[in-house]
């Protein structure tokens, strides 16, 4: 029986990537598959479902045994996806004649921490503090970069963070930057606990700009007067503010330019939303090493970090991006590309966002079923073999 239709879309995908060149026919179909199995509806996470939502014909063991012994190179496979999505950002930046951005924040992949009796603990997990949860929480820290347009982001890289390496998350941001070589203007954002001396330098190093929230307690140098940022906007009226409109938001919006702590020259814009007091409880500090911008410009741009979030959210949501069971660190690695890999290809397929291309995706998959079904009955084959290729039997 000839394999299922929507198989063609991910197996062409995988070309163009010019994977063929580099995995066996076998490692081509495991990725077909995995792919496949990831953005069925109702995913876990979990093997006996990557068995089950892609119809694979091997036997479960197969399956684990290509995330934890199987010797291809996933760095390949995310090496040649960078490529691709690089090439693609550059030509929207250039059609749309817009800068590239890139997003730097790190999540927190929670796993049930074991019992001191587990034997078989999943490696690399550690207990990590959760801002959005107030509280520590056990698991895989991933520090990731996004690189994105006006209309479309990408997951680009990520790095484990792992305190018994000493690494820092800011060094694991340093190290993805590296590989980013673009030619056209590039703004990395960043929130506030990113824009360290070490990773801002970077950034200038490598020609990139930098926009990013700052703490409000930083140093700022009005008239060569040192003075945290928040004690420094306790002395404004709303007459010294001009009004920023950003989307659907007003904001309140003081321009400083000079100096702070390991920048000479730079423009802190303190931000208040327009319905909300100027307290330093509502006040917003945004940095930008770029001073030929608008206040406008720079929070339109700082604003495109979101897609971040919505990353962290939809591939957790629908391609579990923290659901997997494998244990080995290479074996969790290689789940996380995959999960990229479904992430890009849902995008690629809609030639828009990641849920209108999921949604393409499920329904064709839901064609290509009956489709084959259909094929199969004017065949007159077996319906136990329908059943068995079908994994309902």
């Amino acid at each position: 029986m000839n394999r299922l239709a929507h198989h063609q879309g991910i197996h062409k995908f995988l070309t163009m990537l010019g994977l063929a060149l580099y995995f066996s026919k076998p490692v081509m179909k495991h990725l077909v598959h995995i792919v496949d199995a990831m953005i069925t509806k109702g995913f876990s996470g979990t093997l006996t479902d990557l068995h089950h939502g892609s119809f694979h014909p091997n036997h479960r063991t197969t399956l684990s045994r290509f995330f934890t012994k199987s010797p291809w190179e996933e760095e390949t496979l995310l090496r040649k996806l960078q490529q691709w999505v690089l090439h693609r950002v550059e030509r929207s930046s250039k059609r749309e004649n817009q800068p590239i951005f890139v997003s730097i924040d790190d999540t927190i992949c929670q796993k049930t921490k074991p019992s001191s009796r587990a034997t078989h603990a999943i490696q690399g997990c550690d207990w990590h503090y959760s801002h959005a949860e107030k509280k520590s929480i056990w698991g895989h820290s991933l520090v990731w970069l996004m690189v994105h347009t006006m209309t479309q982001a990408f997951p680009f890289a990520f790095r484990l963070y792992d305190k018994t390496v000493g690494k820092s998350k800011g060094e694991l941001a340093i190290e993805m930057l590296s590989s980013l070589d673009v030619s056209r203007p590039v703004y990395v954002l960043m929130d506030s606990w990113y824009p360290s001396k070490t990773l801002v330098g970077a950034c200038l190093k490598k020609g990139f700009h930098v926009i990013a929230m700052l703490k409000t307690n930083r140093i700022l140098y009005p008239k060569g007067t040192a003075i945290q940022a928040k004690e420094f906007a306790k002395s404004m009226e709303p007459r010294d503010t001009r009004l920023v409109t950003v989307g659907k938001e007003r904001y309140r919006v003081y321009r400083y330019e000079g100096a702070l702590n390991g920048l000479k020259d730079a423009v802190v814009l303190l931000a208040w939303k327009a319905d909300q007091p100027m307290t330093p409880k509502h006040l917003h500090c945004v940095l930008s090493t770029d001073r030929e911008l608008s206040d406008e410009e720079i929070l339109r741009y700082y604003a495109a970090r979101w897609s971040i979030e919505c990353f962290f959210r939809q591939a957790k949501d629908q391609l579990k991006l923290d659901g997997y069971r494998v244990r080995g660190r290479r074996a969790v690695k290689r789940y996380w590309i995959l999960v990229q890999l479904a992430y890009v290809y849902s995008m690629f397929e809609s030639n828009s966002d990641f849920s209108d291309g999921l949604d393409l995706l499920r329904k064709r998959k839901g064609h290509s079923l009956v489709e084959f079904i259909y094929r199969a009955a004017k065949q007159n084959i077996p319906i136990d073999t329908v059943k068995k290729q079908l994994h309902v039997a």
